[in-house]
């Protein structure tokens, strides 16, 4: 019998060109020729730079097209930093953006490509025109051309594979300045297993898990697509079996390219997909505590799919087979409550935290947090919709 709820769209998504493999940051300067550019700037934050090779493994490959490093993109790219960045390739006639790191480097890097096609170049200015536009920059690009975008990722978080939008942050304000438009997307995504060597342990797991928290919230949220459950349960069945075997010391580079492969699968089929109550949580608290979305994935996704349960339990079951688990015999109720053990279980075992508490979360801010948490679009497409702070206030309490 045909499900005549069953029904919906699916938009292709933008063209960002992927290659994978050990060594594939080897081949950089003519994958940047065949984009059309000539002048690379690379982009990082300080930690890449200076803790790990490999900010100097992408300035060797990139040869004499490599024009300069801005290695001062701190966690969620303070303006001035972009400000500093968006200056720099302008003094050195860049046309191509090269990104190493994490989310932060490839959100900052679109922003950055639209500060320097509108001419935007001070603090003020940028500030100004957020505050015209309620915080989200909305620019028309007409005949402009935007730097190319290459990202090589350092971290699992996968922001390298969003499309349409960027950001930094507002650090006068407290939050951040966002940009929308179509074309803000990466034209190459080099995922190399080599650059991922030297990114500390809390970090790597923590965003491995914060590729988890895609699998799970893109799997049941309102606008979810038949054509991405596939990869998205692919991408959740390579975490569960390669995280745990590609800490740092284990030297295991096959494990972090599956790792890499994971995060890419999480995120396929962008834009085609929507956030839940986790991604909005952790929107409110990595920015107002200044903790790492991985973090913020580790205690709030747990009680958001005990929360959600009861109007996703057949699409979390799914997980449940995904994590290995023989979910013969079992109803969606039971198989579904299995799959919230094995997350459980799945970040303990990496040792992660998993309650607000041991991220220092005031309880006495959990009003705050909640009402603001109800301003994030996540809200509207959680499988059961978020419009009151009495339901925040329940997930809050949950995970304290």
């Amino acid at each position: 019998m045909a499900n005549p709820s069953l029904q919906g769209e699916f938009d292709p998504p933008v063209q960002s060109r992927v290659i994978f493999g050990l060594g594939k940051v080897a081949t950089l300067k003519d994958e940047v020729v065949q984009l059309g550019g000539h002048r690379a700037l690379i982009l990082s934050g300080k930690a890449v730079a200076e803790s790990t090779s490999a900010v100097k493994q992408v300035a060797q490959a990139l040869g004499d097209s490599c024009v300069g490093i801005y290695s001062g993109l701190s966690q969620r790219a303070p303006l001035a930093s972009a400000v500093a960045a968006a200056a720099m390739a302008v003094e050195k006639g860049a046309d191509t953006l090269v990104g190493v790191g994490g989310s932060t480097v490839s959100d900052a890097s679109r922003m950055i490509a639209v500060m320097i096609a509108e001419g935007i170049n001070t603090e003020a200015r940028l500030r100004s025109l957020a505050e015209e536009s309620q915080g989200m920059l909305r620019p028309d690009l007409a005949g402009k051309q935007l730097l190319y975008q290459v990202s090589i990722p350092t971290t699992l978080s996968a922001g390298e594979f969003n499309t349409g939008g960027g950001n930094v942050l507002d650090e006068q304000a407290g939050h951040k300045i966002r940009v929308r438009h179509p074309d803000l997307f990466a034209n190459l995504i080099v995922l190399d297993p080599e650059m991922t060597e030297g990114t500390p342990d809390w970090l790597w797991l923590s965003t491995g898990v914060k590729a988890m928290d895609h699998c799970i919230e893109r799997l049941y949220s309102a606008g979810n697509q038949p054509a991405i459950d596939a990869p998205i349960l692919s991408a959740a069945e390579k975490l569960f079996r390669y995280l745990p075997r590609s800490r740092e010391q284990d030297k295991d580079l096959d494990a972090r390219l599956q790792c890499l492969l994971a995060a890419w699968l999480s995120m396929m089929g962008a834009p085609n997909f929507a956030m839940g109550l986790s991604h909005a949580m952790g929107h409110i608290i990595g920015v107002k505590y200044s903790v790492g979305h991985g973090y913020t994935s580790c205690v709030t996704q747990p009680y958001v799919m005990e929360y959600n349960r009861p109007a996703s339990a057949a699409k979390q079951a799914l997980l449940a087979k995904a994590a290995g688990l023989d979910t013969d015999g079992l109803s969606d109720e039971a198989a579904a409550v299995d799959a919230a053990k094995a997350v459980d279980r799945f970040i303990l075992e990496l040792g992660m935290p998993h309650r607000l508490r041991e991220l220092e979360v005031p309880r006495a801010d959990f009003p705050e947090i909640a009402q603001l948490t109800i301003g994030d679009g996540g809200c509207l497409t959680n499988p059961i919709p978020i419009t009151h702070v009495d339901q925040v206030m329940e997930v809050l309490d949950a995970a304290f």
